[in-house]
């Protein structure tokens, strides 16, 4: 909006809107001919499968870029790392159907519409992020509760905040490169341990720790699988020279938290936690 862009969007209308967006009501599954006498600059889409790209690409009219954000997991785990575009593609072990199913889709679109971006992100976070994970942390924050931590906490996380990701579509649509799969994300990683201290840190908290080494499922207590990763996202930064610094995307992220929490998909995890592992606090 900041850019005075007229924005459409396509859903079901199931939840509140964001302000200043035009709505197309619609199911993607049922399009029929909604779509068809619409022209539009640049399609942003967030498709699963590739059936979807399908049935959203019969039904539009007119248009003119196709940006379609797919997903780092469409990189099997056993891939010499860190990941790069032209890097073998496959079954995921952590991501399963997933993963697979991006990929589909990614060739689907390709095969249709060659000149189409894909974009294939780490962890997305900031404002309205619906998946319990630095929520999670801000809720043990804002409970003094102790945090228990996977191991020794050493295990490595990417991220990219939801605005770096905006600002790198401006930049698709503004240079047009030659290149149309781009790995997008921060250039650093980051640990579990500080990852979580960051989290304390923009709550107003200071965080306290216990090491779980007990052999259980790290998914139960934790918001990621055990699984490290890393995306070279080096034709990314010679686009676009700088992300936000991760405390401050954390910070926003914070803000729109503290007004949101219903808007987040929680999981049992303190349940789990509080029964099986340690006590409240």
């Amino acid at each position: 909006m900041k850019k005075n862009y007229d924005v459409t969007v396509l859903n079901r209308n199931t939840k509140e809107q964001s302000k200043g967006v035009k709505l197309i009501q619609a199911d993607r599954h049922d399009l029929g001919e909604i779509l068809r006498d619409y022209h539009f600059d640049v399609v942003i889409d967030t498709a699963y499968t590739s059936a979807e790209i399908e049935e959203l690409l019969d039904s539009l009219g007119s248009y003119g870029d196709y940006i379609y954000i797919s997903s780092s997991a469409v990189y099997p785990e056993q891939t010499p790392q860190p990941f790069k575009e032209e890097s073998h593609l496959g079954t995921n072990k952590f991501w399963g159907k997933y993963g697979i199913d991006k990929i589909e889709a990614e060739k689907v679109l390709l095969k249709r519409n060659p000149n189409a971006y894909i974009l294939r992100p780490p962890y997305l976070y900031g404002e309205m992020n619906n998946v319990y994970r630095e929520a999670f942390v801000f809720d043990c924050a804002l409970s003094d509760r102790k945090f228990y931590l996977p191991r020794n906490g050493e295990m490595k996380l990417q991220f990219f905040h939801i605005s770096d990701l905006c600002q790198f579509i401006d930049i698709l649509l503004e240079h047009k490169p030659s290149q149309h799969i781009f790995n997008v994300g921060n250039k650093q990683v980051i640990s579990i341990r500080e990852w979580v201290e960051l989290c304390y840190r923009v709550v107003g908290k200071q965080v306290e720790f216990e090491n779980v080494y007990k052999d259980i499922e790290q998914r139960n207590y934790f918001s990621f699988y055990d699984y490290e990763y890393q995306l070279d996202v080096s034709k990314q930064c010679e686009l676009m020279l700088e992300t936000l610094p991760i405390l401050e995307g954390l910070r926003r992220s914070f803000e729109w938290y503290k007004k949101n929490r219903e808007k987040v998909n929680k999981k049992p995890y303190l349940e789990y936690l509080d029964k099986n592992i340690g006590c409240k606090k």
